[in-house]
């Protein structure tokens, strides 16, 4: 693993310096993929906005508690969640702060990204004591090991996974989530996998690849 941190056309990005002819590793959120499903993933209804709680005329605060790069969090915010992403990675860290900061200057979505989208750097457990709301819903996409080979796996995730590592604690977060949360926790998982901490949830969304175990919170 031999990775650097670049300013290329005023955005950082992460390169391999081993795979020099493998494209970097950039977090954008003003185009591309994170674009299409701001204008139109939301619009039949993604599985992720049921699995949160979202209804008319309510929107819950939401601490996404594994960030990562942020996709499912920019979702979130865009559908009028107010969202704080919690990443350990300092290296993700830098990179979700540079597509921040780029996205704040953007005309179309720059209030949104000021107004709902926020970040802090540490590890969940500790930080999950000290965010700037009372989390109704703390959101969970842990690594997981990926059934496929290792070539077919995605560029951003075998880097990600190569970075970040595998979710050892996931378990342990789980259950902290539940202990904090006001309203539910939620937990993405791939199709194939057992539930974590093998805490059967109240009930699950599932799309093709991935599913929504949803935990609720007793009252």
């Amino acid at each position: 693993m031999n990775y650097s941190l670049q300013m290329i056309n005023q955005q950082l990005q992460l390169v391999d310096l081993d795979q020099v002819d493998m494209a970097p590793l950039i977090i954008d959120f003003i185009s591309g993929k994170m674009s299409y499903r701001r204008k139109y993933g939301h619009a039949g209804g993604e599985a992720i906005s049921r699995a949160v709680g979202i209804k008319k005329g309510h929107r819950p605060n939401i601490v996404d508690a594994t960030a990562g790069l942020g996709r499912d969090a920019f979702v979130l915010a865009t559908l009028g969640c107010r969202v704080h992403m919690i990443e350990r990675s300092e290296v993700i860290t830098q990179l979700l702060k540079d597509a921040l900061r780029r996205a704040e200057e953007d005309e179309k979505i720059g209030t949104m990204i000021k107004d709902y989208l926020s970040l802090t750097f540490g590890n969940s457990q500790k930080e999950l004591f000290h965010t700037p709301f009372e989390p109704e819903v703390i959101y969970l996409d842990p690594m997981f090991p990926h059934k496929e080979k290792s070539a077919l796996v995605k560029k951003e995730i075998r880097m990600l996974q190569e970075i970040i590592g595998q979710d050892e604690d996931a378990d342990a977060l789980l259950n902290l989530a539940l202990t904090i949360a006001t309203n539910r926790v939620v937990v993405k998982r791939p199709a194939y996998a057992d539930f974590l901490a093998s805490l059967k949830p109240h009930t699950s969304i599932k799309t093709k690849k991935h599913r929504f175990d949803i935990y609720l919170i007793k009252a």
